[in-house]
């Protein structure tokens, strides 16, 4: 993401945690259009509130400051002008209006932000991106209990020209569809529409971001923010039905399925990862229900903890989907990857006589295949989770203490 033509980012520790970088700024030499997508929490944090109010307030955008170690949420009052003052002091060293910032927080919920050490590190953070000096660690501050940065950059041809899509996120606990716990920041030099940048990540989110889950929670500050500068020089993305959309969105589907499943991948106590594909259902509403079922089961998360080929908690995850399902129609069976042998675990109705040995052996690599072929349709999705390990009790036991 830190090397899109025409932006700039960098990470900074102001002191909010007892190490490594906790204040992020993204900028845009120029002005781009912005878009985002929050948390469906009825508990929003103040960052959230403030960015989706500035989204509306301009029709560009410069800039995106972030902090972790504390979420800002729950803080009343105070806590909104915390926010504001974020966006000010950003706006200030970077010579844009406060309109034009959005702001994201990530950390403790119900903490004060400790604005002598956050305007601190903004001011000197900003500088340095001001006057362009490279800063890789923007990847780095917007991390809590991450093991890794996430990051990813893509490029595609639009109308013969070379457009550039980069992206960085954070997720590790508390993910869970409709927003995870996730902050999600994009840039491209893509020449698009807001409209235009607006469908497409509202689009791409519900099959990348919105598919994933590691415990079934939603936070109050989940969010993905995009910035188009244009710089790129393609011909413009103007409308989603119009040309070069598709190419477009589709890029920018790469940048966020690889971001969600790195989220996945660095799930809090992950000991693996597995995929949930629906096949044969009636709906995509059905599909997409039936995969995010079974991916967020706690029991079928447990079971693929324990390499155990338990087929009838995923059946009973798909039987309260709130989908079109008939078990006698269904199908499921278990693989280490798209292309490798399947076992076959139930069909129509009941258990197929399948090697218990070989599926509990298939069940202790670290990415697995849950098949599921409805046989109502020809509507299809993907879902992707990571199972339930003890160290998760261990790290949320003591997350705040």
């Amino acid at each position: 993401m830190l090397d899109v033509p025409g932006f700039f980012s960098g990470g900074t520790h102001a002191g909010l945690k007892r190490k490594g970088q906790d204040v992020g700024i993204l900028y845009s030499e120029g002005p781009a259009v912005a878009a985002g997508v929050f948390t469906t929490n009825k508990t929003q944090a103040a960052p959230v509130v403030l960015s989706r109010a500035n989204l509306d307030k301009s029709p560009f955008h410069r800039a995106a400051v972030v902090n972790s170690g504390c979420a800002n949420a729950c803080t009343g009052d105070r806590g909104w002008a915390n926010a504001v003052e974020m966006a000010e002091a950003t706006a200030e060293v970077l010579g844009v209006r406060p309109q034009e910032v959005l702001v994201a927080s990530t950390g403790i919920i119900g903490k004060h932000l400790d604005m002598r050490k956050l305007l601190t590190g903004i001011e000197d953070l900003g500088s340095q991106i001001a006057s362009a000096r490279p800063n890789p660690r923007f990847s780095k501050a917007i991390l809590t209990t991450d093991t890794r940065e996430k990051t990813v950059s893509a490029t595609v041809d639009i109308g013969g020209m070379e457009v550039t899509i980069g992206g960085a996120a954070k997720g590790s606990g508390m993910i869970h569809p409709n927003m995870a716990t996730m902050l999600g920041f994009i840039a491209t030099d893509a020449n698009v529409s807001k409209e235009s940048l607006r469908a497409a990540l509202r689009e791409v989110t519900k099959d990348t971001f919105n598919m994933i889950t590691v415990d079934g929670d939603t936070s109050t500050n989940d969010c993905v923010m995009a910035f188009a500068n244009g710089d790129a020089g393609n011909h413009r993305v103007d409308k989603p039905s119009g040309p070069y959309f598709r190419e477009f969105q589709s890029a920018l589907h790469a940048v966020c399925r690889d971001l969600a499943l790195q989220i996945v991948r660095d799930g809090e106590g992950a000991t693996k990862v597995f995929s949930v594909k629906v096949q044969g259902a009636r709906r995509e509403s059905d599909a997409r229900a039936i995969a995010r079922a079974v991916a967020s089961s706690n029991l079928v998360k447990c079971a693929i903890h324990g390499s155990d080929p338990n087929w009838g908690r995923i059946v009973c995850a798909a039987g309260y989907s709130g989908a079109d399902f008939e078990p006698s129609k269904a199908r499921i069976s278990v693989s280490n990857g798209s292309d490798s042998p399947k076992v076959t675990l139930f069909e129509r109705g009941e258990p197929t006589r399948f090697d218990e040995k070989e599926a509990h052996e298939l069940l202790k690599n670290e990415w697995i295949t849950l098949t599921l072929d409805v046989g109502r349709g020809r509507a299809h999705a993907e879902a992707w989770g990571c199972d339930f390990s003890h160290d998760y009790v261990t790290i949320n036991a003591h997350y705040r203490t």
